[in-house]
């Protein structure tokens, strides 16, 4: 069972299930694979979100790929809520 955050919305457990079969890949990309059936601009901003609780890195240009931390949360091993927000 995956135990998700208040802060988390749907839109981030398709990103982690899509990232998590793929290498890396980019808003755009994942908005017209139709396996992340949101716009663009949602899907990137759901990543930087992500990305500021660890559960997703940024490689730069857009590029994202999903750590660690995020592979745990799918698996059920890791619950969301323990995490908190890198920022800075």
């Amino acid at each position: 069972m995956r135990y998700s955050a208040d802060w988390m919305t749907i839109a981030d457990e398709r990103i982690l299930e899509y990232l998590s079969t793929t290498e890396t890949s980019t808003p755009k990309k994942m908005a017209d694979s139709g396996d992340v059936r949101f716009s663009r601009q949602y899907i990137g901003e759901r990543c930087r979100k992500l990305a500021d609780y660890g559960m997703v890195q940024h490689l730069g240009n857009g590029v994202y790929r999903i750590t660690n931390s995020g592979e745990e949360y799918l698996s059920g091993d890791l619950d969301a809520e323990d995490l908190s927000p890198d920022i800075g």
